[in-house]
């Protein structure tokens, strides 16, 4: 397969790793409009390109942003969410001083649990068939 199949290379391995991603405002507050959503998106993509990972779409409402997230296997999802929550909340407290009240007591503009879920490739159902149908040696 071509790699603008959504296939890429590293060092070692062949993947095509991607993950959706959902973070919910602390308390489902209704903090973001475009001009927050538009900020954000451009620093997530900068905290991706850190990772080696690629923000592949990204939108969001007023409490939520969801992310398409193209990433290698050798950054965790738990790692990458990490800084995907930790680096894009700070940065808009400083610019948008509106924010301000929607940072509660622990400074934190983000829920603590976010969704995260693999997509692309084949559903469950057909990989597990694959695997079964595998000739095992006797």
């Amino acid at each position: 397969m071509a790699e603008g199949e959504g296939i890429r290379t590293g060092r070692h391995c062949v993947f095509a790793m991607h993950v959706h991603l959902v973070f919910v405002t602390r308390f489902r507050h209704t903090v973001f409009a475009d001009r927050h959503l538009t900020r954000m998106e451009a620093i997530m993509r900068d905290v991706c390109r850190d990772f080696e990972a690629e923000l592949v779409e990204f939108n969001g409402g007023h409490n939520h942003v969801h992310l398409l997230v193209d990433h290698p296997p050798k950054v965790a999802v738990s790692r990458l969410v990490n800084s995907l929550k930790g680096v894009p909340s700070r940065h808009p407290r400083q610019e948008f001083p509106d924010l301000a009240r929607h940072y509660h007591r622990a400074n934190k503009l983000w829920s603590g649990s976010y969704f995260a879920g693999s997509v692309g490739g084949a559903p469950l159902s057909i990989v597990t068939q694959y695997i079964e149908q595998q000739n095992r040696p006797g």
